[in-house]
Order: C-alpha cells, then structure tokens, then sequence
C-alpha cells in the first residue's frame, strides 16, 4: 500500500477489553473495582477496570502488588474462551463491512479509511461502526482516526473510554505536542526515564531537538524516535485474512484396533503440531480430529478452544474429540489432528497465572526439538510411528 498525504487510517480499542466481557457475564461488577488474573498471592493482573486503575493498579502489576494498593478490588480469574468468542464476533462485524483491515491484537484493529471520502463520511461510517459493534456485542469500544497507525492509536488512547477522536491532516505535530512521551507506542519506563533525565518530558520538547541529539542520548532509536513524532511516521495496513491451519495424519500400514496405541498416536500428532505453532508464534482457536475405518468411511470432528499453542492444552481435547468419535471396537486406518482459527493476536493470555512458568518450559523443550529435531523430545504416551505433517 502506498503512502501518501491523504491516508486516512481508524484504529478501534476495545475498552477493558477483559473486564467488558467479565460486565456483560455478571452486570453486579459495573462500577466496581475489578481484576482479571490470576491467584491473589501469586497471579500476574491481566486487566483491570477503570475503578480499580484510579488506585495504580496496571496490567502486568503482581497481583500481590495490586491487592495492597487496592484492597477492596475483585479478583476474577477470567474465562479466556470468552474472550476469544468475542474477539472473533468483533471481527466478524469489522470483516463486514471493511474492504481492508488490521487485527493487530484480540481487542484491536486498524481499518484503511484511504480514499473513503469519495462516497461517504469518513467520520460518520466509523462512527455508525462502532455503534454497530456495541450494539450488537454489548462492548464498549474506542477509536481515533488519522494520517498514519501510530497516531490513530495514540488518538484512541486520548479518546478512552469509550469515545473517539480524529486528528485532522496537517493537525498531527499539533495533538502530539502536549502529550507526555510516554503516550508514545514503544517508549517504556526505562527509555521514558533516559528522556526525562535529559530534560525531556512532553513530545513537543522532540520537537525543539534534534535527530542528532536524539541519537546521543538513545542511539539509532533516537533517530526513528524523532522522525515518528513529525507526525508522519509510515506504516501499512497487513491486511486480514481467514486463518490457515495446520494439520497432521497418519494411514497405518496395518489397521489398529489398540485404543492406548491410538491414544499414543493423538499424543504424538497434537505435539507435533503445537510445536509447528509455536516455532510461527501462532496459536489455535480450534481442534479437529478425523478418523478413517477400512472401509474408507472418514469422519472428523472438532470444537472451538481457548486459544493456545500448549500440548497439554491440546492433548486433553483432542483426546476426548477421539472418544466422541470413535466406534468402539472398530479397528482404525487413518487418524489425524488438525488445529485452526490460527491466529497470534492472542499474546494477553500469557498473562494469565501460571502461563508464563509454561512459556519457559515449552520454550526450553522447543529449543532442543529445533537443534536436535522435532522428534528429539516427547512424552513417553507419544511414542509411535511418524505420520506425514500437512500445512494448508
């Protein structure tokens, strides 16, 4: 996509993304100060409302942390299918009515406005959008609108909760001015306290510097930090796409009868294709198991699933899809695993309690699977034949 001058680009933000869909399951929240992670003495916050943020409380905040500054809050733990049921069902409606958009995250999207203004209201159609949104899914949901990404985000930030601003074409320097840099996408603590100690507190301080400044105090970061905030900083649209999924079987060269075996089998495949996952940073909404009698008669269920890329997420499911198929007694020819719904705008679940323990451990085992092959490590249940790994 070309960038020109009268780029118009929407960036959408479900409000509290988490905890908007915690209000709708159980309305006796709204108002109050909630939390959605983990254990109290042990989970990561993985969102919070707006009640429970006037306290300091903040996404990736200890919960222990959270508690002391905010001891009356309510811990929920969080139900991440449903997020995924709506994340889907927003996109579903943006997909409707978008000729070409971004899901950046679970609760974000951009939407290429470029050109729109031909036939109809920019502003108006996003408006008439996002009411249609909240409407229908009962989530409040922020947007801004403007030349480029980065600001559409930034106004969406500015706009919260559950409102919307548009940055008029040539205006950008002018919104970005009064903002502290920390509204910056990308500029952390770390960096936002370098700045600061250099006499650096709002965007328009950039503005009276130099790249060449810049670039002394934060390397080449400096450089492309400086250039950002002229307001025209270029970045495209991905444009979304329905997922792929990945999938493997295996025809046995002599039909099984042995449930363990065929267990075994849906042990190994489900690892094999969760490893695949993780190595394309994806995860999967969706399993699929299909089974071949030697008849050649084939059947196949599946069922949607919180999203996940970990085997023992999988193994379970895939297992009892197995068992909701298969005729008992029947001897086997073929059996396969298939995963879906493959997506990475998932990361907010590794916030969840105990996700990031398993993140290191899966991260450990993939290490030596991708030095000494992807069969180098598996549970002792999954030890069989290799099967053919198909990728559609």
């Amino acid at each position: 996509m070309q960038v020109s001058s009268s780029n118009l680009i929407a960036h959408f933000d479900l409000d509290s993304f988490f905890v908007s869909v915690e209000f709708i399951r159980d309305p006796s929240l709204k108002g109050k100060a909630v939390i959605v992670g983990g254990s109290k003495e042990r989970g990561i916050v993985t969102t919070c409302s707006y009640e429970a943020r006037k306290f300091g409380v903040h996404s990736a905040m200890p919960m222990a942390t959270a508690m002391r500054l905010c001891p009356q809050a309510i811990v929920v733990k969080g139900t991440y299918s449903e997020y995924s049921r709506y994340s889907k069902w927003v996109t579903q409606i943006i997909a409707s009515k978008a000729p070409l958009f971004e899901k950046a995250s679970i609760d974000e999207f951009y939407i290429d406005l470029t050109g729109m203004d031909k036939f109809f209201n920019p502003l108006q159609w996003t408006i008439d959008l996002r009411e249609l949104i909240t409407n229908e899914t009962g989530l409040p949901i922020s947007f801004g609108i403007a030349r480029n990404k980065m600001i559409a985000k930034m106004a969406t930030n500015e706009a919260k909760p559950n409102g919307f601003l548009q940055v008029p074409l040539g205006k950008e320097k002018e919104f970005l001015s009064a903002l502290e840099l920390n509204k910056i996408p990308g500029v952390g603590e770390q960096t936002n306290q370098v700045l600061q100690n250099n006499s650096f507190k709002y965007i328009r301080d950039i503005h009276n510097s130099t790249p060449e400044k810049l670039e002394k105090i934060l390397g080449k970061w400096g450089v492309d930090l400086w250039n950002r905030v002229q307001g025209t900083h270029h970045s495209t649209i991905s444009p979304y796409h329905e997922s792929k999924s990945i999938s493997t079987e295996n025809t046995f060269e002599e039909n099984i009868t042995d449930v363990n075996k065929l267990m075994s089998e849906i042990v190994r495949m489900s690892e094999k294709i969760a490893f695949e996952l993780r190595k394309d940073e994806k995860v999967a909404g969706c399993v699929t198991v299909k089974l071949r009698y030697p008849d050649f008669e084939t059947t196949s269920r599946q069922t949607s699933i919180a999203y996940t890329n970990a085997d023992d997420e999988i193994i379970p499911i895939a297992k009892n899809l197995f068992h909701k198929l298969y005729k008992k007694g029947q001897p086997v020819r073929l059996l396969g695993v298939r995963l879906s719904d493959l997506t990475n705008d998932a990361v907010q679940a590794n916030l969840f309690e105990n996700i990031e323990r398993k993140n290191i451990l899966y991260k450990a085992i993939d290490d030596v699977k991708n030095r000494f092959g992807s069969n180098s490590v598996n549970r002792a249940s999954g030890k069989s034949d290799r099967g053919k790994n198909n990728i559609v």
